[in-house]
């Protein structure tokens, strides 16, 4: 394995494919148990994201309001 592959390339769907079905059953779930890291988001990305909060929590609140209004 190359220094490139051991920072976490991808390996090619059919060369991934080929080393999980070589692994024994044991080995297999010790490599499913691996964690994934978290992907790195660019400032845009992030800012969407909490725009979309923001505007769930003001949905909630309207929703909450109407159900509130629609019983008195």
């Amino acid at each position: 394995m190359n220094a490139k592959q051991k920072r976490g390339t991808p390996l090619h769907p059919s060369d991934e494919e080929l080393v999980l079905s070589s692994l024994e059953p044991g080995q297999l779930a010790e490599a499913k148990k691996q964690r994934i890291p978290r992907r790195s988001l660019r400032k845009s990305e992030l800012l969407v994201l909490w725009f979309l909060r923001v505007y769930l929590l003001f949905m909630i609140v309207v929703v909450v309001y109407q159900a509130w209004s629609g019983t008195h």
